[in-house]
């Protein structure tokens, strides 16, 4: 076969195929290096030059041209062979998930690699290895929230058919709370770490100057945020709150406000009366999550508190407000895509999933 040969052809499936398995980071490396062995043959290369690029022989380069001219992009995947047997079957894997279902051993609040080998008598990187094959984190968790409202689902539906289908002409807000917001004052910076790595850093002992609360209303449609601080969270300032939100609204036109079960949200049927457009509509137990500004205070959290450092509850407060003007003019709606969350997915166990 001559050096250089015609650039190599091929349909344009086997050619998407093969660019993309030459730019990932997460394929093997020798499938990696195979798919840009047929780049280059693409671009018409020769081999001698494509060799030379890459680090290897040339024969190399001209054992998978024609292994991908007669078998596409399927034929730079290793062909089945026999190879030695195998010693961790699936009888270990059984083994291991059964073992999960154990309870840990004494002193231990979980399972985990090393405990899990020597409870089978075996090798802890098997262990490992089984564990990144199914896909089980035994340190990482999640939490869930489970409401025992018995009206939840009609509750759950009043809500969530306001995000997606609100009355025509009415106006949607979420309103909540975040209390006792802390001004914290401690020395921060970036720091070096051991392996080179710059990172954001932050002295471990602070001083304490104070708390402030934070009323924030949502409105849907826009992303739109108006918020107010204040030193306390009684039923005056929740209410003095709304005050401030509905005063610039038209009369005329239906205000649908979402709110948690806190005890300032109740018993206004005095206020409610003096604004007959406003109406509360009120989560189940347990359910603050369906209320959308936790999504905007998770967000203020991260941009605004995280890591900064007041040296009184002004500076805190100034803090807020310019977050607030800031985050104003870039506003946008936030979509409803919770998942469901069935009671039987809590029970399964780690069998059930794995099978």
């Amino acid at each position: 076969m001559p050096k250089r040969l015609p650039p190599l052809v091929c349909d344009e499936k086997d050619r998407k195929s093969v660019e993309e398995l030459s730019r990932s980071r997460t394929d093997e490396a020798r499938l990696v290096l195979r798919a840009r062995i047929i780049i280059g043959c693409m671009r018409g290369e020769s081999v001698g030059q494509i060799a030379r690029r890459l680090g290897i022989r040339p024969n190399t380069v001209i054992d998978w041209r024609r292994r991908f001219e007669k078998e596409g992009s399927a034929g730079l995947r290793d062909r089945p062979r026999p190879g030695k047997p195998k010693k961790y079957d699936a009888e270990f894997r059984r083994n291991v998930l059964n073992v999960l279902e154990e309870r840990p051993p004494v002193g231990q609040a979980r399972w985990d690699g090393p405990a899990v080998a020597r409870r089978l008598n075996a090798p802890a990187h098997a262990v490992w290895r089984l564990l990144r094959k199914e896909g089980i984190c035994l340190s990482r968790q999640r939490s869930w929230c489970v409401s025992t409202d018995p009206e939840f689902t009609p509750k759950a539906a009043d809500i969530v058919g306001l995000y997606l289908n609100p009355p025509q002409n009415a106006l949607v807000l979420a309103v909540d709370e975040k209390p006792s917001i802390q001004a914290l004052e401690r020395a921060t910076g970036y720091v070096q770490t051991d392996n080179g790595k710059i990172v954001r850093g932050f002295k471990s002992t602070y001083k304490r100057h104070g708390t402030l609360n934070l009323f924030a209303a949502l409105t849907v449609a826009t992303g739109g945020i108006r918020a107010k601080t204040t030193a306390r969270k009684r039923r005056i300032e929740f209410l003095e709150f709304m005050d401030e939100v509905v005063v610039d609204l038209p009369t005329e036109r239906e205000i649908h406000v979402i709110l948690d079960n806190y005890c300032i949200h109740k018993k206004n049927d005095v206020w409610l009366a003096a604004h007959p457009n406003v109406r509360f509509h009120f989560t189940p137990t347990s359910a603050s999550w369906l209320n959308l500004v936790e999504v905007w205070f998770g967000i203020f959290t991260k941009k605004a508190l995280r890591g900064a450092s007041f040296k009184n509850t002004n500076d805190l407060c100034e803090a807020i407000e310019a977050y607030v003007a800031a985050y104003g003019p870039r506003a946008k709606p936030f979509i409803w895509r919770k998942r469901e969350v069935k009671g039987s997915q809590l029970r399964n166990t780690i069998v059930n999933l794995c099978n």
